[in-house]
């Protein structure tokens, strides 16, 4: 109901922009202080950005028989420098893959994000999509080894850039989720004691350690528990430290959820007569896991930037095909503009998570009140 007083007023300054700029941004003289001086200063550094960033940005330099020259730059001073982006973005997103078979790694990009496309549509929930994941990442691997349908084999220690991260972000995530349930259910299992504190220990273990400590151990002792003659690559040891490590924390975020729930819930599924995983499956863990989106979805943010970590033991994610790039000595003292492109890349994923957590969040929120 709209005050009595307030059906006097326009209707503009009760329920429009009006309103709801003097009800939140400058309801008293201290909000509309603090207002105007942050308005001041985003105007201010947007200018600044702006200048650098486009008005006096140089975005071409003339390319003479010993590669781009970047003394037009360095004349030009005040602004960004977008060439070099120009002269090595296929050295950022492809690392050291073969120039000539660089459209392969690029079709992977498009696949992993079309991926995520299809998950993140609620109609694919079936078990097709499980099929649909299969299918498309034999393709990815195919695409990125070679050595069939006349394709040139590519060793997996030239592979990098963008195409390394999602995979390590991919399969790392996918792999340590169910890990971690399983973790959680166990950390809170009374009728198991040997299993919960095996659970408490792995947890407590590896949340205790940074992740280039597990990825060192990883590069150096995961091959002595292999079979004699088997010597697994750099990057699927990477993939083992990175799957427990992401493990261990989406653990705890589950077992926060669990918690969460009322013991009735508890109680009212085995009233049902349900045996414990269908109890689980059906009742506890959608609710769990309902309560403890935005903490998942955060989680899955920090393990997809931690990534770049990787770098420790020699592969080339995209951060350090973009360190590589400011390596040349051509375009020494331009890594700002480098490092901005890959923090765009960063946030366009992280950003598009959480987008899409605070969708399902008013969706089951929604649900839940009807």
């Amino acid at each position: 109901m709209i005050p009595a007083a307030a059906r006097q007023r326009p209707v503009e300054t009760v329920l429009g922009p009006v309103a709801w700029l003097r009800a939140n941004l400058f309801n008293s003289w201290w909000s509309s202080a603090v207002t105007i001086l942050l308005l001041y200063a985003i105007v201010r550094w947007g200018m600044g950005f702006a200048d650098w960033a486009i008005f006096d940005a140089v975005w071409t330099v003339p390319v003479g028989p010993n590669g781009p020259d970047s003394s037009l730059c360095r004349q030009a001073g005040a602004g960004a420098c977008w060439a070099v982006i120009g002269d090595k973005y296929r050295l950022i997103l492809f690392g050291r893959y073969s120039f000539q078979e660089q459209w392969r790694p690029a079709i992977v990009i498009l696949l992993f994000i079309g991926l995520y496309g299809i998950s993140a549509w609620r109609r694919f929930w079936r078990w097709e999509l499980a099929l649909i994941w299969l299918g498309t990442l034999t393709v990815c691997g195919v695409l990125m080894w070679g050595g069939v349908f006349g394709l040139q084999y590519v060793a997996q220690e030239e592979w990098g850039g963008l195409p390394i991260t999602l995979m390590l972000a991919t399969f790392g995530l996918a792999l340590a989720f169910p890990l971690a349930v399983v973790v959680a259910l166990g950390r809170r299992s009374t009728g198991m004691p040997a299993v919960r504190w095996l659970c408490v220990l792995y947890i407590e273990l590896i949340r205790g350690v940074p992740l280039i400590s597990l990825l060192f151990m990883a590069s150096v002792m995961f091959p002595l528990f292999m079979p004699e003659g088997l010597n697994p690559d750099k990057l699927l040891r990477a993939q083992a430290a990175y799957v427990l490590f992401a493990g261990a924390y989406l653990a705890e975020v589950v077992r926060g959820g669990l918690q969460a729930l009322s013991r009735g819930q508890y109680e009212a599924a085995d009233a049902l007569g349900l045996t414990y995983w269908k109890k689980m499956g059906l009742v506890i863990l959608p609710q769990a896991l309902r309560l403890v989106i935005p903490p998942l979805v955060n989680t899955f943010s920090s393990n997809f930037k931690d990534t770049s970590l990787v770098l420790i033991i020699g592969i080339f994610d995209l951060l350090t095909s973009g360190k590589v790039a400011m390596a040349d000595p051509r375009w020494l003292g331009f890594g700002t503009e480098i490092y901005v492109v890959l923090a765009a890349v960063y946030f366009i994923f992280c950003y598009a998570m959480s987008k899409y957590s605070r969708g399902l969040e008013r969706e089951f929120s929604h649900a839940h009140t009807r």
